[in-house]
């Protein structure tokens, strides 16, 4: 038996400021940087574990043609598990173990996933609950280069799922939270079947804080922000009846995850901006055009969809305030509110810049912005009122919107140099707040 501490406290800042946890290899012959590498986190699973390492390790060697690792990872077992691992490693030359001095799957995980030699890093629930026949669906988008991050999706339409109704109401429920307040695309966020590219796993995973379930959730959500390409499988799953996990308490935990994460991420605590530019795959939504800079074509498509939404608002607003103040006081006014909100907007979303560091300096440069455009669309107004002093005040809306649009397309090019400072060159953050 060998053993090797492997101490990760010193890596890099965490959002919570506190370091990763030691990690010590217990039992290690497995060759050498190999493709994958599959983890299994266990916590007093001594019953399980020989049937599961068994099933996997001769799944990967029939099934899988990339040199292939098993790591078992036990956090704090009070049990044999332990031991079942050692005798298991000192049989099989494709298993190892490693041992954590405290409890939590997204602590053994994001250990063993950082510490990781492998290209892909991927894990697997020990009750096998997902069929292994998605295991290569699973990790060849990432051995590829097509993808970053790979997750097993009960909730697609062509997965076949075995489980009961109340699993599924609150797996479902959980979903629909993460689409609903914090803008998730991903469908299934905690499928015990997932995978990363390990260069992704070595940058992500020392901004993750939680180490229980919720971990898979809080993954997802960062790598979406940071504009990671996320692959779904649709996968096989049948419930495990003997499962340990408390559905209240770990809902409960979730819920509390979602609002510390939506929490930093609204307050810019955590380096977005510096991981999309980092971690490459940052132009996924953007489509290269000849002669545009990249970054452009996203930026026009929300900064249009933006101006859209301000348009109707403005014109609303115009015509509820024209017979109480006038047309060019209403112009002023309707302007000034709809552009305040237009410069929120477009920082956050079209220019993807977060929190409030240089907020007031931003607001005051767009309200130089907005004093252009109040000059054109009131000079509009006024030779308008010189040559047709009866026109009506749909006439004068309709004069004023074509004016704003001329204002508009000087608009996109002056908020483009008062948010330079988010890179001109890397794709801002997704629509999603």
């Amino acid at each position: 038996m060998t053993a090797e501490t492997i101490d990760r406290s010193a890596g890099a800042s965490r959002p919570d400021g506190a370091g990763a946890p030691a990690m010590t290899v217990v039992h290690d012959r497995t060759p050498r940087t190999p493709a994958l590498d599959v983890v299994v986190p266990v916590y007093n699973e001594e019953a399980d574990l020989a049937s599961c390492v068994e099933r996997l390790a001769e799944h990967l060697r029939t099934r899988v043609p990339y040199s292939a690792r098993i790591t078992i990872a036990d956090n704090a077992s009070t049990d044999a598990t332990l031991a079942v691992a050692v005798e298991l490693a000192q049989t099989m030359d494709c298993v190892r173990v490693v041992h954590l001095d405290q409890k939590g799957r997204g602590r053994a995980l994001n250990a063993t996933w950082t510490a990781s030699d492998a290209t892909v890093v991927a894990y697997c629930d020990v009750d096998l609950s997902t069929d292994l026949n998605a295991l290569m669906p699973l990790v060849a988008p990432l051995l590829s280069g097509h993808s970053d991050v790979a997750i097993g999706s009960r909730l697609s339409r062509s997965s076949r799922v075995v489980r009961g109704a109340k699993r599924e109401f609150i797996s479902r429920s959980y979903n629909l939270i993460l689409r609903t307040t914090m803008g998730a695309k991903f469908s299934d966020a905690q499928c015990g079947f997932k995978a990363m590219r390990g260069d992704v796993a070595k940058a992500l995973l020392p901004y993750v804080a939680d180490t229980g379930w919720f971990f898979d959730t809080e993954v997802l959500v960062l790598a979406e922000r940071v504009g990671l390409r996320i692959a779904e499988v649709p996968v096989d799953w049948v419930d495990d009846p003997n499962s340990k996990v408390d559905i209240v308490d770990t809902a409960v935990k979730d819920l509390q995850g979602c609002w510390r994460v939506g929490r930093a991420l609204a307050k810019g605590d955590l380096p977005v901006a510096d991981l999309r530019r980092t971690l490459g795959r940052n132009r996924f939504d953007d489509p290269q055009v000849a002669g545009v800079p990249r970054g452009m074509v996203g930026q026009l498509v929300r900064f249009a969809v933006i101006g859209v939404i301000s348009t109707i608002a403005f014109a609303v607003l115009y015509l509820l305030l024209h017979p109480v103040m006038g047309a060019q006081a209403a112009n002023f006014v309707a302007l000034l509110v709809t552009a305040v909100g237009n410069t929120a907007a477009n920082r956050a979303f079209t220019f993807g810049v977060k929190g409030r560091d240089g907020a007031a300096r931003h607001h005051l440069q767009g309200f130089v912005v907005f004093v252009f455009g109040w000059a054109l669309t009131s000079g509009s107004l006024w030779i308008l009122e010189t040559t047709a002093p009866g026109a009506s005040k749909h006439v004068q809306l309709a004069v004023l919107i074509i004016a704003n649009l001329v204002a508009t397309l000087t608009r996109f090019v002056a908020l483009r140099w008062v948010f330079r400072e988010n890179g001109d060159d890397d794709v801002p953050a997704g629509a999603t707040p």
